[in-house]
């Protein structure tokens, strides 16, 4: 499974982990991801000549020096405007965290414009369906969140400690006491359950940020998506050094707020992996005339992943010319990265992520340049 031009959005990033997870289960060693081989393509077809390096923005520069450490050639590479990609340091057996730069000949303006109709901008093959929640939310927001058969059927077997759906203790013990599993209903009943609880963690985080998403039990031991998502923010160079107003921001939702921001909630049901995944995220924009911030925020994935946060940063550079810098760093935490398994899929894992990051570099700039969908 490649991924699809329309779904060029730096959110399909951290399905690239999961697609290289589940992928990896199904092909051969030896056997070439479709992933990589488009991504390998892309980023050969744009790779630069050598140039001379023109200079950066002095905070850019400067978070390239500290934290990234591109080579020459990575260097050359982004002054003639082409995609560079670097997985940064963090812990190999939980976290997977890359960094992207590329150049945008485009107003930064036409990128927000963008991303406010998330609707639009994350659709196609591997986006099933995205729909942005309403303020407040309505239940109503999810009645498009449908259940594959072998997603009810894994609901009917769930239990705390050993479910195959990523849900809290709550959620397991109304799926497993309040649904007729003998009823030639259970299906509707199961997707109906599905969208209160989609509903419900919803609610929770608007009213009470981290510390209301869900605590986990479908593995033995209880994950706090919270706790999660604490650490995978405080091992994020660009945030604490370089944006403590968005890091106190990201940790303290609602009780601190980001001036100058705008956000709103959406939900995704996706084909990146073997199984289907519904996910909510929290989008934040906050634009400045020296840049433009873009946090999406994942608040529940029902697979594969415990936290992911992707950031992007617009940086106008008025040297260079009309146009913006595209940053992001995308982090998240996901299973399968420990034990025995997790030797052998890691390094895998994270460079599909990174690959898919080139990817989704070059769709964005095309997208964003042309003004095609």
């Amino acid at each position: 499974m490649g991924y699809d031009g329309r779904a060029a959005d730096v959110a399909a990033v951290p399905y690239a982990v999961a697609m290289a997870f589940s992928t990896w289960w199904s092909s051969s060693t030896n056997g070439p991801l479709a992933v990589s081989l488009l991504a390998l393509a892309v980023l050969g077809a744009t790779r630069a000549p050598a140039a001379e390096v023109d200079a950066l923005p002095p905070l850019f520069a400067r978070f390239l020096d500290e934290a990234v450490h591109p080579s020459q050639g990575d260097r050359r590479r982004l002054a003639a405007g082409g995609p560079v990609t670097k997985l940064l340091t963090s812990d190999a057996s939980e976290q997977v965290s890359v960094f992207g730069a590329i150049w945008i000949a485009a107003p930064p303006q036409r990128y927000v414009e963008a991303i406010r109709d998330i609707e639009s901008w994350e659709r196609g093959k591997a986006f099933r369906i995205t729909r942005r929640v309403g303020r407040p939310p309505q239940l109503d927001d999810f009645a498009g969140a449908r259940l594959t058969p072998a997603l009810v059927s894994d609901l009917r077997n769930c239990r705390v400690g050993d479910c195959e759906i990523k849900l809290d203790e709550a959620a397991i013990d109304a799926f497993h006491t309040r649904i007729d599993w003998t009823s030639a209903d259970r299906h509707a009943e199961a997707e109906r359950m599905m969208r209160h609880v989609l509903y419900d963690y919803t609610t929770a985080y608007l009213a009470g940020g981290n510390s209301r998403l869900p605590m986990l039990r479908d593995k033995g031991t209880p994950i706090s998506m919270g706790d999660e998502f604490r650490a995978m923010v405080d091992d994020m160079p660009l945030l604490a050094t370089y944006m403590p107003d968005v890091h106190r921001y990201l940790i303290g939702f609602p009780r601190v707020w980001l001036p100058g921001a705008s956000s709103f909630v959406y939900w995704q049901e996706t084909e990146f992996g073997l199984k289907p995944t519904i996910r909510i995220s929290h989008l934040t924009i906050r634009e400045r005339p020296e840049d433009v911030v873009v946090a999406s925020k994942m608040i529940y994935a029902n697979h594969y992943f415990r936290s992911a946060l992707e950031l992007r940063v617009l940086l106008p550079d008025p040297a260079r010319g009309p146009g913006f810098w595209f940053v992001t760093v995308m982090s998240s935490r996901t299973d399968g990265m420990t034990g025995f398994t997790g030797l052998f899929v890691r390094r895998r894992v994270r460079n599909e992520a990174r690959e898919a990051t080139g990817t989704v570099l070059v769709n964005t700039k095309r997208r964003i340049e042309t003004g095609q969908p």
